[in-house]
């Protein structure tokens, strides 16, 4: 209850709002009016209107304050797990008691009111408007909720902006869009697949990129991989044409005679019988390997004469890896021109054996191709022939730069065994799709599965995919 004095005041203020006045007569009758109850009574019920009043103008004040507030959350992409925590202290909310969303649900998300966070995994794309429910300290339980709208940019999933047009048919250097496929290839088994770029595919073009394998006589097999330059006309046909080249190369009989002569020169080598053993292992290496790469190029000049093309328009990268099991382990023969890496990891994953340089370091991004007459003129031609003996092997793989690119990012990489142990990881299924490839040969899914993997998702890198695996 107010005292005397307050209620006079308010009474006073009453009086000049009113332009009543109190005579000097009337002063004795005005203070015996102050202090009656219902007088004091109404002057009470006055001031809790007013305080109710004005407790209601500081929450709608409050409401229109918070409704007004720009109120931004992490962006959220489609298909991705997503977590976004509301700061109420950072907002300055701490006078919100009560609060909800609406419209999450939809869009594949909820809301925990305990932890004030936002998770889930977005369903759909665009600028959604969520509706942020509350009640501000001071409203009652019947008033209802204010509301504020909130936008949640929820990103399209970026495969989704690629469009996948077939490759025509009707075009005289056709081939399949992707290929996989899985065989025994001597000893081991070959796990091989060839991918059209998102880049590709979105405008209808070709897949560039090529591979070949197979078992030759004397128990050798053969892989090869070519990748077609993007900038060449005809690329396609240049790696298919060099794939084919080199192992038809092998399969002639001066070739079969030729790896031969190799098991009598590698046992000389192994035993030291001959002094100089080494340097006609060399030879050979650079002889048989060097007509065979000499061969593509002449077959490629050769068809681009016949169908009028110039040589360059044919451009494309060339590897191939020969391998056989001797009682002494595994020799491997091997060629690179351009960017694509050969490897081999030893049985235990300890160690990663290169068994060609790429040229990406050498030319300074620019990579050489098979096409360059000037490739076999060069001073370091011989040294894109490798031999290697290794004891036993888990993985030799052969890839094009459209998987060595995303996946191990530059060349001193390829060198690293934690790079293909992670590599391998990935494989198994530690990757941000989740998607695993069991290599094993009892694997009735393993086509499938890698099928799958090699449309593995990375941000600027949409050229062709080509990955051989012998295991």
């Amino acid at each position: 209850m107010p005292g005397t004095g307050n209620v006079k005041e308010h009474v006073a203020e009453l009086f000049r709002k009113n332009n009543m006045q109190v005579p000097p007569s009337r002063k004795g009758l005005f203070e015996s009016f102050i202090r009656e109850e219902r007088t004091i009574e109404a002057i009470n019920a006055i001031n809790q209107t007013e305080n109710q009043l004005m407790a209601n103008w500081k929450i709608q004040d409050r409401v229109a304050e918070i409704k007004g507030q720009s109120v931004r959350i992490l962006n959220a992409s489609v298909g991705k797990s997503y977590e976004a925590k509301l700061d109420f202290e950072q907002l300055g909310w701490n006078d919100i008691v009560e609060w909800k969303f609406e419209g999450l649900e939809e869009a594949g998300l909820n809301f925990s009111e305990q932890q004030k966070q936002i998770t889930g995994q977005p369903l759909v794309s665009g600028d959604i408007k969520l509706k942020f429910l509350f009640k501000l300290q001071g409203q009652g339980e019947e008033e209802p909720f204010n509301e504020k709208e909130i936008t949640l940019t929820v990103n399209p999933d970026p495969k989704s902006l690629w469009k996948n047009i077939e490759s025509d048919r009707n075009d005289p250097y056709w081939k399949e869009d992707n290929i996989t496929v899985f065989e025994p290839l001597g000893d081991r088994y070959i796990l091989a697949s060839s991918k059209r770029g998102r880049s590709h595919a979105n405008v209808g073009s070709f897949r560039e990129d090529d591979f070949g394998y197979k078992d030759l006589q004397n128990g050798w097999s053969i892989i090869v991989v070519s990748d077609g330059a993007g900038s060449a006309k005809f690329s396609r046909k240049g790696s298919d044409i060099a794939c084919r080249s080199v192992i038809e190369f092998f399969e002639e009989d001066s070739s079969v005679k030729s790896l031969e002569e190799f098991d009598q020169i590698l046992k000389e080598h192994n035993s030291k019988t001959a002094a100089d053993s080494q340097s006609k292992l060399n030879l050979f290496v650079y002889n048989t390997l060097g007509r065979a790469a000499f061969n593509v190029h002449k077959k490629l000049e050769d068809f681009a004469s016949k169908a009028g093309h110039t040589l360059k328009d044919l451009s494309c990268t060339l590897i191939f890896t020969l391998f056989k099991k001797y009682e002494t382990g595994y020799a491997f023969l091997s060629f690179g021109v351009g960017d694509c890496p050969i490897a081999v990891l030893d049985k235990d994953l300890s160690k990663v054996t290169l068994l060609n340089w790429i040229d990406v370091g050498e030319f300074g991004g620019g990579t050489r191709f098979i096409t360059m007459p000037e490739i076999f003129k060069n001073e370091k031609f011989a040294t894109r022939f490798s031999f290697r003996q290794i004891k036993d092997f888990s993985y030799l793989m052969l890839m094009s730069d459209g998987v060595y690119d995303p996946k191990f990012v530059v060349e001193a990489n390829l060198e690293d065994i934690k790079k293909w142990q992670g590599f391998l990881e990935d494989l198994n299924g530690k990757n941000e799709e989740g998607v695993k490839v069991d290599i094993n040969p009892d694997n009735n899914d393993i086509v499938s599965q890698f099928s799958d993997w090699m449309d593995f998702w990375s941000t600027g890198n949409h050229d062709d995919r080509t990955l051989a695996i012998v295991f």
